[in-house]
């Protein structure tokens, strides 16, 4: 039996994106923000984060965010 996922995306799901929304206003305070807001290491959040680009449901959700991140994470890939 194939695993289905549900048709939207769960709370942290959303909350991940919401965070990639905003902007910062220095070194650390993002990092700071995932951990109180979110109760994530930061490692932990850039994974959920990465597999998220690679989700329909979250382009569905929040396509210019996804898609931004999606361009910067390739930029990165093609400069290594």
């Amino acid at each position: 039996m194939t695993e289905r996922r549900p048709p939207g995306l769960n709370d942290r799901e959303r909350a991940v994106l919401a965070m990639e929304r905003r902007s910062w206003p220095g070194p650390g305070a993002k990092e700071r923000a995932i951990r109180e807001q979110l109760d994530l290491s930061p490692v932990r959040y850039y994974q959920l984060l990465n597999a998220l680009l690679d989700d329909e449901r979250a382009l569905a959700h929040d396509p210019v965010t996804v898609n931004r991140l999606r361009r910067l994470r390739a930029s990165r890939e093609s400069r290594r």
